[in-house]
């Protein structure tokens, strides 16, 4: 945790304008500094001397930075290649000038000035692209973290959203089962109100997390299943089978919810005399998971004066799964006049 919080913190100091801007000119003229020392030149006249170069590379810079690149460079990146080019040739004489004065009583160095001014262009220049591209990686840099700032907030929020989508129905009907059984003063009336109590305390509070144990949502879809035989009628075929080693797993939670809500929903609820079915199996092998899910269809469906409500439909399903699992599941589905099936392929990583 305290690595963590250390790490957080470089990262928003690296992200702060003042701070990575520092750290490019210490680091420039750290280097020129270095490479006059290693040519044997006076420590203060290349002070005094890098300093004022050091001054001109920063005038490139930010006029590349604050005018050139966000003008230019997206749109016309020719103009822009062209006006880089003419910045550093204007300002090249003006810098070898001021070298030139500086260097009064020293005709060995004006000399070697003049005839080095092309050196000088190509240096200004060299700085100027530096500084394009590493304005373009902080550029990217800060695009990526904000699209994974944003991703994350976009699968809390379809976090939410399930949690959100307990069916009012599904907990009406409930209730109206627990309360006929308690009126029988039946000895199913306590197992009802635990399944119940285990499924509102997962959605609402262990499900939280990025990752799950995979036996937490399969304890889940049962009490789900438990309860809905209640509701359903008793020639209703429910049927949930697993295989595998599921003890150590982890999984994205609420994963299977949507597919388990609409089977009931767009399935079996609407078989008026019974006889439906619904069908799960869960299988495991090492990092591979399959949930395979059918369920029946009426062959005619209650006519409704609303519109659907509620629910997640199939294309919020799956870009959720590209958020959690990229290029890490396939999701088959299968539509048929009487039968209607989901086949999800996932590698838990």
């Amino acid at each position: 945790m305290k690595t963590r919080r250390i790490l957080d913190t470089i990262y928003f100091l690296l992200n702060r304008r003042p701070v990575y801007h520092g750290l490019f000119w210490l680091t420039l003229f750290g280097l020129m500094l270095w490479t006059d020392y290693e040519k044997g030149v006076d420590m203060w006249f290349a002070l005094s001397n890098e300093l004022i170069q050091l001054f001109f590379y920063a005038f490139l810079v930010y006029v590349n930075l604050f005018y050139l690149i966000p003008n230019y460079l997206a749109r016309h990146a020719f103009v822009y290649f062209g006006l880089t080019l003419t910045a550093c040739a204007v300002v090249t004489p003006i810098e070898v000038l001021v070298f030139y004065l500086k260097f009064y009583n020293q005709p060995v160095f004006q000399a070697k000035l003049v005839g080095s001014q092309i050196w000088v262009f190509l240096g200004n220049f060299f700085v100027v692209i530096v500084s394009t591209v590493l304005r373009v990686i902080m550029d990217w840099w800060r695009y990526q973290n904000e699209k994974q700032a944003l991703l994350t907030q976009t699968i809390q929020s379809e976090l939410r959203f399930l949690k959100s989508q307990i069916n009012p129905h599904f907990l009406f009907n409930t209730l109206n089962n627990l309360y006929a059984l308690t009126l029988k003063k039946s000895d199913k009336a306590p197992e009802i109100v635990l399944k119940l109590s285990e499924i509102m305390r997962y959605m609402l509070y262990e499900c939280n997390e990025r990752r799950v144990l995979l036996t937490k949502e399969i304890q889940y879809i049962h009490n789900y299943l438990d309860l809905e035989r209640l509701r359903q009628p008793k020639e209703a075929d429910i049927v949930f089978t697993t295989q595998g080693n599921i003890s150590e797993q982890m999984v994205a939670p609420l994963l299977f919810v949507p597919f388990l809500e609409n089977s009931f929903k767009h399935g079996l609820n609407h078989h008026v005399q019974g006889g439906g079915f619904v069908r799960l199996n869960l299988h495991v092998s090492g990092e591979d998971l399959e949930f395979f899910i059918e369920n029946s269809k009426a062959e005619r469906l209650p006519r409704q004066d609303h519109p659907r409500s509620g629910g997640i439909g199939l294309a919020n399903v799956r870009q959720r799964l590209e958020m959690l699992y990229p290029e890490n599941h396939t999701l088959t589905v299968q539509d048929e006049p009487h039968r209607y099936a989901v086949t999800l392929h996932l590698k838990m990583i």
